[in-house]
């Protein structure tokens, strides 16, 4: 079992639990890149301990994840391969502020599209 899964559930399972709180505040600041006393980690009973641990593992695995996604898609978008949807709200976002010259080029082309329909009238006449 995941050790960020594990986590959740025995802080839902225990909140008043000193560890507990432990647990979450390192979560909170990891989440936010706060400061956490390392030291807190060390008053937790061994269990704890090994989940803290495995925590600040997956947590780093999953950053490096998010950010293997993030180059791939500007990768994507440097090579002219960017159709693929993004797959985070991040991915997302940052594909949004990358397409904004092409939002620009379709904001052009509408002139056009409204001519179109203007012939189209006037050929039925």
């Amino acid at each position: 079992m995941r050790a960020i899964k594990e986590a959740r559930k025995f802080i839902k399972a225990n909140p008043a639990d000193p560890s507990a709180v432990t647990l979450s505040r390192l979560v909170l600041a990891l989440e936010s890149e706060a400061d956490f006393p390392i030291a807190d980690i060390y008053l937790l009973d061994y269990s704890n301990f090994k989940i803290a641990l495995q925590i600040l593992q997956e947590w780093r695995l999953d950053r490096h994840y998010a950010g293997k996604s993030k180059l791939l898609d500007t990768s994507r978008q440097a090579t002219g391969n960017g159709s693929t949807a993004a797959s985070t709200e991040s991915d997302t976002n940052n594909a949004a502020a990358a397409d904004a010259q092409p939002a620009e080029a379709a904001a052009e082309k509408k002139p056009a599209k409204a001519k179109a329909p203007a012939k189209r009238k006037s050929a039925d006449k």
